[in-house]
């Protein structure tokens, strides 16, 4: 399988900032875990490649009814396990053959590998909260290996 690229994004609330949508140009998918904030969000990401979401704990309204509240996202040989915030996680990634998890909720930008699983938190995209950084992740699959990076969003 050739390389690909995925963006990983979080925690917008509304606000898709423009150093966001350059960082994520050339991308093969988005994946967005969730406190999207509004349908136009979702639009928006649209424009740049499929997008993949989950519903977070703030998106309420008739355009958020029907996000689901995980997701699979097969990725050529490997899957995803994508939800909103980490510690509702009810299964077990590497004995369901998850290749990672991808979370949201926390704003705070998180990596590491347990058990043969990548555990991502792309961090919060969106508005600022207290002192922590604004952030989103790039993900390069290729076969079944990934790596993550995440882009700081000057603000």
């Amino acid at each position: 399988m050739a390389e690909l690229r995925l963006g990983v994004i979080s925690d917008t609330h509304g606000l898709l900032r423009p150093q966001a949508v350059d960082a994520l140009q050339g991308v093969s998918l988005i994946i967005h875990a969730g406190d999207i904030g509004s349908q136009e969000i979702l639009d928006k990401l649209g424009e740049i490649a499929p997008v993949w979401t989950v519903r977070g704990n703030t998106d309420r309204g008739e355009w958020a009814r029907d996000l689901p509240l995980t997701e699979v996202v097969a990725v050529g040989e490997i899957q995803l396990y994508v939800l909103h915030d980490l510690h509702t996680l009810d299964l077990e990634p590497q004995a369901a053959g998850f290749a990672a998890v991808i979370s949201g909720h926390s704003h705070r930008p998180h990596l590491e590998r347990k058990n043969g699983v990548l555990y991502l938190n792309p961090g919060s995209a969106g508005p600022r909260r207290f002192t922590l950084p604004v952030t989103l992740a790039l993900l390069q699959v290729q076969d079944k290996s990934l790596q993550a990076e995440f882009v700081s969003l000057t603000v």
